[in-house]
């Protein structure tokens, strides 16, 4: 979807529509919010530092976490949109092309997930690569470990971000994309 878009090509969707077929957004924590109470605090916490890690590295990201049920009545992925767009991660300055926020979401009682990138974010990171973080994760999912799940798409989230970061003159990555 373009940043400019007024609806997604693919499945016309709109905010607008999505916020009326689904309502109010659930009140999140931020970095990681887990409503499912599948996550420990320890787990949580250990969470918070991985990402606070990889956000020391890629000073421009926003990255948000959420373990939510959601209801069957209507597909995942427009939950995902929803979801998205209705928590503004990355805040209103940061819209369009400076939309850095990467959204990871986990239903447990589903059974899916998925990687939501930011539109800054959506010309670096290919479907394929989010979805084959996402199959790594999958055995640990399915035995209903998810904090280890999790950690697998933060490790490889972290590599990818490297892959693409715009490198200094010194050749290191200085966390731009």
């Amino acid at each position: 979807m373009k940043a400019d878009a007024a609806e997604c090509a693919a499945c016309r969707l709109t905010f607008p529509r999505t916020s009326a077929l689904l309502g109010s957004m659930p009140r999140l924590a931020p970095v990681v919010a887990d409503t499912t109470r599948q996550l420990s605090a320890a787990d949580q916490v250990k969470m918070k530092k991985r990402i606070a890690q990889i956000q020391r590295r890629f000073p421009d990201l926003v990255l948000q976490v959420v373990v939510n049920s959601f209801p069957e009545d209507h597909p995942f992925s427009m939950h995902v949109f929803w979801l998205f767009n209705a928590g503004n991660f990355a805040g209103d300055s940061q819209r369009g092309k400076d939309n850095h926020a990467l959204l990871v979401v986990l239903d447990p009682a589903r059974g899916e997930a998925a990687i939501m990138p930011g539109y800054g974010l959506e010309p670096f990171l290919k479907t394929e690569a989010l979805d084959h973080l996402l199959e790594l994760a999958g055995p640990a999912w399915e035995n209903s470990r998810w904090a280890d799940g999790i950690f697998q798409v933060l490790d490889g989230l972290d590599q990818l971000l490297e892959s693409i970061a715009v490198p200094d003159e010194a050749g290191e990555s200085k966390g731009d994309f």
